[in-house]
């Protein structure tokens, strides 16, 4: 026994020293099976298979990729093998193709019968193409001197020309091209070698194309030139050459905007571009440009757009910054003069299900505090939308949004479009939430609409009732949301807060029900059973001789004759708790 094995170390080792002797001997016995013609059928045992000899198709193909050409040779007499496919559909020379060595290429075309230079793989490949891509030219003149086509494309619809585009394959473009390949076949997408050579920024293809024939201007299945491809990606030299050549500039407007490349864009100015021509959507460069945030492309177009070619397209580019959420863009047009309440026409509105109108409502959207805040400076109406910007802003729960709006004016008690409230629809959004409720409170929210019950002490059920109708849906009174199984809960809070807004109010039968279980009812019982403060009658008169119009434009309240102190007071200055620092950043 070893030294450093334990006992049962030792007895493991032995055991399977044994398996391995007994598993050779059953091995042995099989190879002696096997040489017996009586047992030539007994099926091997399982795990001592052995390896079936390669078939004359797979022994030409690593002959080809070791490159013995003398085994090759040798091979060559079995013609029929030179037909036959791999698991990729390629046949031998499909794999002397893509070799280096051009004697093995040589051999194995010779031995392949006619025709084998245009069969094609399962991706529709020649030997051409393969040789193409790869950039074997002499591989290539070979194929090409032997009769195989130039332009046999692969299931792509890509032609060996287009390969050696996209595989920067320089001297083979122009060996095919000395073969008479179509220069203008189209490929995929009806794109041509230009297209391709354009959109990767290839100036020597480009030259050598055009001096073959290349068309200038073809259009691929998109519309796009290669002009407009390479102007697209911010290509400037290849697009000097094509405008030099004579390719026309107003087709690639609008993609030329998307690249954002001023050179490009100063360029194409210079050979006579309109910058007022829309595309099939009806959208100027200027909102491409606009849109993506490309700050000294904007600058460039600025001067040489037309605002009646902005009106009839239906849509400011401030809308497209503000959907972009690129303020700096916005900043630059609103300097420039843009009109922050230009909204958008019927034809464009009919694209979004909300029926939006105003750049302010597309910053709002994108919860965008900063370019809200550059839209409302700028004049921008916050309650021109069929959704209203405050109702988006209370959905997304941004405070500093919310606020922002009520102090330019938002509409505090709006009401929504669907499902209407008999009380205005901000509260639904604000019910959980004590800092946006007194937000819309000290804005002005009609806390006294929601103690209106047409039902009073009587029953909340009518005598005609059949069941849900449109009528509930459209006039539904706070005692009947509140007290949802969901809500109710809250509603002792939710009506303590509104009574810091109101003077005596009565509850109805309903919603008495639900507050006498609350633990705040004790607290409502005292203040509606006291008088109210003198002072705070006095604030709720003066806030109603102002008028809600008046509370909604704060920036009113400084041209009010009255101590700071007693400002703060009538605006509720002591229930504001976003402006106390309660919450230091929106959610």
């Amino acid at each position: 026994m070893n030294e450093g094995l334990s006992e049962e170390e030792w007895d493991e080792d032995v055991a399977t020293q044994l398996m391995i002797e007994q598993s050779l001997l059953d091995c042995a016995k099989h190879g002696d099976h096997g040489d017996r013609g009586d047992h030539a059928d007994t099926p091997p045992e399982e795990g001592c298979s052995v390896p079936a000899p390669p078939t004359l198709s797979e022994q030409i193909f690593a002959a080809i990729r070791a490159g013995d050409v003398e085994a090759l040779d040798k091979l060559a007499e079995h013609r029929q093998a030179f037909t036959q496919t791999d698991g990729r559909g390629w046949i031998p020379l499909h794999e002397a193709a893509v070799q280096t060595n051009r004697n093995i290429l040589q051999t194995t075309f010779s031995a392949s019968p006619q025709g084998a230079g245009q069969s094609q793989t399962l991706r529709g490949e020649t030997p051409l193409f393969l040789a193409a891509g790869r950039g074997l030219v002499g591989n290539v003149a070979f194929l090409l001197q032997n009769g195989c086509s130039p332009d046999t494309p692969n299931e792509e619809e890509d032609s060996p020309l287009i390969s050696a585009v996209k595989n920067d394959q320089y001297d083979v473009a122009s060996l095919l091209l000395r073969y008479k390949a179509d220069v203008n076949q189209e490929g995929m997408h009806r794109r041509t070698p230009l297209h391709e050579a354009a959109h990767l920024g290839m100036e020597n293809f480009v030259n050598l194309l055009l001096e073959s024939g290349a068309q200038l201007d073809p259009c691929s299945a998109y519309n796009r030139t290669p002009l407009a491809l390479a102007a697209q990606n911010g290509h400037t030299s290849v697009v000097q050459i094509l405008v030099q050549r004579g390719a026309q500039v107003n087709r690639p407007w609008i993609h030329t905007a998307g690249s954002g490349n001023p050179d490009i864009i100063d360029l194409l100015l210079e050979y006579g571009a309109d910058a007022n021509i829309p595309n099939r959507t009806g959208h100027l460069p200027i909102h491409r440009v606009a849109h993506r945030g490309h700050l000294l492309a904007l600058e460039r177009l600025l001067p040489v757009t037309r605002r009646d070619a902005v009106k009839d397209s239906g849509i400011s580019p401030l809308h497209s910054a503000a959907a972009g959420g690129h303020s700096q863009c916005l900043e630059l047009l609103l300097a420039a003069g843009y009109d922050a309440n230009f909204m958008l026409h019927q034809r464009v509105r009919r694209n979004y299900d909300d029926q939006r109108k105003s750049a302010l409502y597309f910053a709002v959207s994108n919860s965008d505090v900063h370019s809200s805040r550059l839209l409302l400076e700028a004049g921008a109406m916050p309650n021109q939308d069929p959704v209203n910007c405050l109702q988006v802003a209370l959905r997304l729960g941004n405070y500093e949004l919310i606020n922002t709006l009520l102090r330019y004016g938002a509409n505090v008690n709006f009401y929504s479009r669907v499902n209407t409230t008999h009380f205005p629809s901000a509260l639904q959004y604000a019910l959980r939430d004590e800092v946006m409720l007194r937000m819309l409170l000290n804005y002005g929210y009609d806390a006294q609409r929601c103690f209106h019950c047409p039902y009073g002490n009587a029953s909340h059920v009518p005598q005609d009732y059949e069941g849900w109708s449109t009528s509930i849906i459209k006039d539904m009174v706070f005692c009947e949301v509140i007290s949802v199984y969901w809500l109710k809960h809250i509603s002792g809070q939710v009506v303590r807060i509104m009574l810091d807004y109101v003077d005596h109010v009565t509850f109805c039968s309903k919603l008495k029900a639900i507050l006498v279980e609350q633990p705040q009812w004790s607290e409502i019982c005292r203040i509606q059973g006291n008088p109210r403060s003198l002072k705070h009658l006095c604030r709720l008169a003066i806030r109603s001789c102002l008028g809600r119009l008046r509370l909604r434009a704060p920036v009113f309240m400084s041209f009010l004759p009255l101590p700071l102190l007693l400002k703060d007071y009538i605006l509720f200055r002591e229930y504001d708790l976003y402006a106390q620092g309660t919450v230091l950043t929106s959610r």
